[in-house]
């Protein structure tokens, strides 16, 4: 079982925390994605995922995701691959929330937008450890 060490950056919203974000390519583009401990699952922007996935979304109003940024309505979807560093993830079932909010805010103070939030459920399952000094995410297959 090798690591996978994935990079990460680390940024300061306006000197009051910081907030971890990974690369992922998802629908074969580079995109930014926050690591949130605190959530119970990964979740995507709504808007990504009705742009390549129109025709085989799930509307709910009752998917609950305890995660750090809460919107009112989800949809359910599968992504074909989550590629974050080495690691591919196939068919990866997913939540999306509107996330533009949050990417109107890191974009305020500089950051680059984000996608998704990289949650528990790929934390817990890939026994990630997460190094701030080294500023590097590591998963296991």
């Amino acid at each position: 079982m090798s690591p996978i060490s994935i990079p990460l950056k680390l940024i300061n919203l306006q000197d009051d925390g910081f907030h971890l974000l990974v690369e992922v390519v998802v629908f074969k583009e580079k995109h930014f994605a926050v690591l949130d401990t605190g959530a119970s699952r990964s979740v995507f922007d709504k808007k990504l995922i009705e742009q390549h996935l129109a025709e085989t979304l799930q509307v709910s109003e009752e998917i609950n995701a305890a995660t750090l940024f809460t919107t009112t309505s989800t949809i359910q979807a599968t992504i074909p691959e989550v590629k974050i560093g080495r690691l591919r993830i196939k068919n990866y079932e997913t939540v999306a929330f509107d996330l533009q909010s949050v990417t109107d805010t890191y974009q305020q103070f500089g950051h680059p937008p984000i996608i998704g939030i990289i949650g528990g459920d790929i934390l817990m399952q890939y026994k990630a450890v997460i190094n701030y000094e080294k500023s590097a995410l590591r998963l296991y297959k």
